[in-house]
């Protein structure tokens, strides 16, 4: 079973899943759970000048988000009307190859931060690297199942 190239049909959604996947870590993982902040492993959010970092440092990574996230519409609008599970799988998978992209380099390889600091940090990145995967794979087999 070969895997696709992204052509013209899956790229937009891809890119979009890209930009929601980051805003739902932001949103649930930094703000609503205040788990971690873009770089509270670098810079533990416990003084003032680091809380400030560590803002700055989120904003910038959700501007990023927001990036992806209007590039993914501009290209969605631009391209004929995709099937569903094109259009969720593309999300899906765009989502997981964001947890793969970002919890390998800023979790496992730079040590930005983790999902959850603490004794089961590494635990509890292997799950996100984990939820990507699955993510990834489930989207490509969505987007599959609709080029059939």
């Amino acid at each position: 079973m070969a895997i696709p190239h992204p052509t013209s049909r899956t790229l937009p959604a891809l890119v979009l899943g890209l930009g929601v996947g980051g805003f739902i870590d932001g949103i649930v993982l930094h703000q609503l759970l205040g788990w971690h902040h873009m770089l509270s492993g670098w810079y533990p959010p416990d003084t003032p000048e680091n809380l400030h970092r560590n803002m700055l440092g989120d904003g910038l990574f959700h501007l990023l988000c927001l990036v992806f996230v209007v590039t993914g519409v501009a290209l969605l609008n631009r391209a004929a009307p995709l099937p569903a599970r094109t259009l969720w799988g593309g999300l899906a998978g765009g989502w997981g190859v964001f947890n793969l992209v970002e919890g390998f380099v800023d979790h496992v390889v730079l040590g930005v931060h983790h999902v959850r600091h603490g004794p089961d940090e590494l635990a509890w990145d292997l799950g996100f690297l984990a939820l990507g995967a699955v993510l990834a794979l489930g989207g490509l087999g969505l987007t599959r199942s609709a080029h059939r």
